[in-house]
């Protein structure tokens, strides 16, 4: 599986290059092409991704070698898939949409949490979670569509040939009740569970008291997320309350791989991590 995000993002820079090269503004190439101007621009800025007979026209006037050619309409084939997601588009909203379309076609997924991250949510967990989240959705999302959606999104860990994923989860998430107490063991239960017999999966922890090199302090959550063609953009993903912020350009990701680098120094090891999950799950009650 692939992103389509993602290689979107990619025919974007592409194209931006190739006109470049040949000195082609957007009214120019438009004009040329017989493609309106609105849609070469959408294409340009990664928001749609084209026909065959679109790119071909395109091509065709940059006039662009085989080789070229060949692996540009790959990519632009790549860009019209569809996955599972769009199914539950309109129920679960674009953010999760958006995280289930990078992690597919993901080959190193890492994250940075200030919550018990999705893609290791108990369903329990995650029903509370939803539920308690509700009041900020849109009038049609459906709680149960959204816990089968994100069941979808967790297997992407599972299958052959998926991602590594390393989550860096701040000791705030742990100490914070977001959950019934007796869910909240279950759901530590788990991420013990998990780091241990997992191998492509590893969780460390940020601890409260300890300081980030240069004494930085992350605002909110984010995630980083590589692609097997090492000239697909590394996309950074921040979190917020509202649209998601998503970064793809060098310039913009710098300052966020910079500062995993920073919470990766100060996390504990993954072995230190499971035993303070370890201890953290011991003090909650039994059901």
């Amino acid at each position: 599986m692939i992103s389509p995000y993602v290689r979107r993002r990619r025919l974007a820079a592409e194209l931006k290059q190739l006109m470049q090269e040949h000195g082609y503004s957007a009214i120019r190439l438009a004009s040329a092409t017989r493609i309106p101007r609105q849609r070469i621009s959408q294409i340009q800025n990664g928001h749609v991704g084209p026909s065959d007979a679109e790119m071909m026209r395109i091509l065709n006037v940059l006039k662009v070698g085989q080789r070229r050619w060949d692996e540009i309409m790959t990519i632009t084939r790549d860009c019209r898939e569809r996955g599972w997601w769009e199914k539950y588009r309109d129920q679960i909203g674009p953010q999760q949409a958006l995280y289930a379309d990078l992690e597919a076609g993901a080959r190193t997924i890492t994250e940075y949490q200030l919550m018990i991250p999705g893609l290791l949510q108990i369903p329990a967990f995650t029903e509370v979670r939803v539920r308690a989240n509700r009041g900020t959705r849109p009038e049609h999302f459906d709680p149960a569509r959204a816990l089968e959606a994100r069941a979808f999104r967790q297997r992407v860990l599972d299958r052959a040939g998926g991602p590594t994923y390393e989550v860096i989860i701040d000791e705030q998430a742990l100490l914070r009740p977001a959950a019934p107490p007796d869910i909240l063991r279950d759901q530590l239960e788990h991420l013990v569970q998990v780091g241990r017999d997992r191998n492509r999966i590893t969780i460390r922890i940020l601890p409260l008291t300890t300081p980030l090199p240069g004494y930085v302090i992350p605002k909110s959550s984010f995630f980083t997320y590589r692609f097997p063609d090492p000239h697909d953009p590394t996309v950074v993903a921040v979190d917020t309350d509202h649209d998601d912020l998503v970064l793809t350009a060098p310039e913009a990701t710098r300052h966020h791989l910079d500062l995993y680098q920073r919470i990766q120094q100060a996390a504990l090891s993954p072995s230190a991590s499971i035993d303070v999950l370890t201890t953290l799950m011991q003090q909650r009650p039994d059901r």
